[in-house]
């Protein structure tokens, strides 16, 4: 049976590649936790510069948009917090730098819960490949959560250690956790518009596109809309 999470998180930190990333993958969920008075922060690892196809575009301005854009959805979804990490697109690695950079943010805020993408779907039916940053960030965030956060012997000058308590990884292809949205589903399309260097103007077609794949969530949980993830319980 669809397991439903009714329970609200204290603390939240999402962390994801680029600046649309989280409020697509989990937007209505963070929405309905911080109307449930969790407090929400957000990373985005990347400045979104090369998230154009037009050879015209200017990356600088771009990533001037962007950020803007970042800050109008977050106020939409009742974000608390927001960390721009300020990486190139394609630049991200689950290495050293990136995974300590990731310790100290979460030993800073010190969530109960993370959010993020899980690293493993790389494969989206027959014509979509998962994003290099996608997967990089979803490494990234398990190692610097598991053990790394949590362990004093890790980064010892990052801050004291913190253990999260969960994961939830969104794009996920193994579900086992759902979230019920349908509360915040107007509000998960209306962050995604804020996006318009990405989907250019918003419309009904957004709104539709959103609700539809929340409703094909939904159908899996028994819902009128849902977001699913895959769970990991730390402690």
């Amino acid at each position: 049976m669809p397991s439903v999470e009714h329970a609200v998180p204290t603390k939240v930190l999402a962390i994801y590649a680029h600046p649309d990333d989280p409020d697509v993958s989990a937007g209505g969920t963070l929405a309905a936790w911080a109307l449930a008075g969790a407090r929400v922060e957000v990373c985005i690892c990347a400045d979104g510069d090369k998230g154009s196809t037009d050879p015209a575009t200017d990356p600088v301005e771009l990533v001037r948009r962007r950020r803007q854009e970042v800050f109008a959805a977050g106020e939409i979804l009742g974000v608390s917090a927001h960390h721009l990490l300020g990486y190139p697109d394609g630049d991200l690695d689950d290495g050293l730098a990136l995974r300590g950079r990731l310790v100290e943010l979460v030993r800073t805020v010190r969530p109960d819960v993370v959010v993020g993408p899980d690293p493993t779907a790389v494969f989206f039916g027959a014509s979509y490949v998962n994003h290099r940053d996608h997967r990089a960030v979803g490494w990234a965030v398990l190692d610097a959560v598991a053990p790394a956060a949590a362990n004093p012997h890790y980064f010892p000058d990052l801050g004291p250690a913190h253990a999260v308590r969960a994961l939830w990884l969104s794009g996920t292809l193994q579900p086992d956790v759902w979230v019920d949205i349908s509360g915040t589903v107007d509000r998960k399309a209306e962050a995604v518009g804020c996006h318009i260097s990405q989907t250019g103007e918003p419309g009904e077609w957004l709104r539709s596109v959103v609700g539809l794949r929340a409703e094909e969530a939904g159908r899996e949980a028994g819902v009128r809309h849902a977001e699913s993830f895959r769970r990991l319980v730390l402690a």
